[in-house]
């Protein structure tokens, strides 16, 4: 198999509107609604990728063996720098967990900031270090 990207994933959250309105508002994502077989969904747009959201106990089957809010820690690669990013976050009243830090991602050296969502999953955002 050759892989050609991540096309989706599934966050499961205890409030979609607190979920949206951090994603959307401190990290800029893109907020889409879209019908599924069930019921009007939320999800989050960046890039080529998006990011589904499940309330925790109404899931969408099938799903993870033990889905549950505060169990991911995701990784975004930005084109901004991450000091900026870092700024921005801060102004929207976010903290900072920790960085800018260097880390190796997919693809080599990345520097990286972390925050959490309000779930507590934890969020990283980089920079890939050309070398």
């Amino acid at each position: 198999m050759k892989y050609e990207r991540l096309d989706h994933t599934v966050l499961t959250v205890n409030d979609i509107d607190a979920t949206v309105d951090f994603y959307s508002r401190v990290l800029g994502m893109e907020v889409v609604t879209f019908n599924s077989l069930v019921n009007d969904r939320k999800a989050l747009r960046f890039g080529d990728s998006k990011i589904n959201l499940h309330e925790v106990g109404k899931e969408i089957e099938p799903t993870a063996e033990n889905p549950g809010p505060g169990t991911e820690h995701l990784c975004f690669i930005v084109t901004d720098p991450v000091e900026d990013v870092a700024a921005h976050i801060e102004a929207q009243g976010a903290v900072i967990e920790e960085g800018p830090v260097e880390r190796v991602g997919a693809l080599g050296p990345i520097n990286s900031v972390y925050v959490r969502d309000p779930d507590r999953n934890l969020i990283e955002i980089s920079n890939l270090i050309a070398r």
